[in-house]
């Protein structure tokens, strides 16, 4: 559930950005260099402007993205990365998508399958769990800093697709792929702050965890995005505030 607003308040879990920079910005190398095979232009690139704006969010070093960019598109010499999606299932039956980026598919294919099992999951066949999640622009926004009337006409005038509410303190604005740039940069030129905005797997439906379940589901899901080669996890579960809070004592 990366990016979804049910799964920020496991991101608090998880711990601030700070904490894992130094990986952040090995996981946006990795990108920018898959992006940028298709050309190290983000004129004409959009798929490589768009992770290119999330770096300098971060604050990702120049050089750095100069040299990602260089990799990928030939210029600079560099391991031969490709991108593989793995599907699985974890305890409690949550579906898992595992995004990777490697040089060894061999090598990260077994490790993936490890830590599945020693985290009483199991990898599954191309195709069986990622019919549970749809490809789509996500952006939440604080229901503080605009009203629902005036952020649904300006969102679905800029070509999102919808508008979510529920309980919590936070929009969604669903949008296509092709469409997020310039639902985001509507948002924007309206100078309304943006809680999170991206490209992201989000789940048709989600299995909610009570106490007795959270901690294997989150045991599995910590061991996959610690891996060196992941990209993104993607899961179809969701934490009640009363767990979250119990988890965050």
């Amino acid at each position: 559930m990366s990016g979804h607003s049910k799964w920020a308040k496991v991101k608090r879990y998880k711990g601030a950005l700070d904490q894992k920079r130094g990986q952040v910005f090995s996981r946006l190398s990795k990108e920018i260099q898959m992006a940028a095979k298709s050309g190290g232009d983000p004129d004409t690139n959009l798929k490589l402007r768009t992770i290119l704006l999330k770096a300098r969010e971060v604050s990702m070093p120049a050089d750095t993205i100069k040299r990602a960019i260089n990799k990928g598109t030939g210029a600079e010499g560099g391991a031969a990365l490709e991108e593989y999606l793995y599907e699985g299932y974890g305890p409690a039956g949550v579906a898992l998508l595992v995004q990777v980026v490697t040089e060894s598919r061999n090598r990260t294919a077994a490790d993936i399958r490890s830590i599945f099992s020693k985290h009483n999951g199991n990898m599954a066949e191309s195709g069986s769990v990622s019919f549970l999640f749809d490809h789509k622009g996500l952006i939440t926004v604080k229901k503080s800093d605009i009203g629902e009337d005036d952020l649904m006409s300006l969102v679905l005038d800029a070509g999102a697709d919808d508008l979510k509410t529920d309980k919590t303190d936070i929009y969604e604005v669903i949008t296509s792929p092709e469409a997020f740039e310039k639902v985001k940069k509507a948002l924007e030129d309206k100078k309304i702050p943006l809680d999170s905005a991206e490209v992201t797997m989000i789940p048709k439906t989600t299995i909610p965890l009570d106490e007795k379940k959270v901690g294997g589901v989150l045991s599995l899901y910590d061991a996959l995005d610690e891996y060196e080669d992941v990209q993104n996890v993607y899961a179809n579960f969701e934490i009640s505030d009363e767990t979250m809070a119990k988890l965050e004592r």
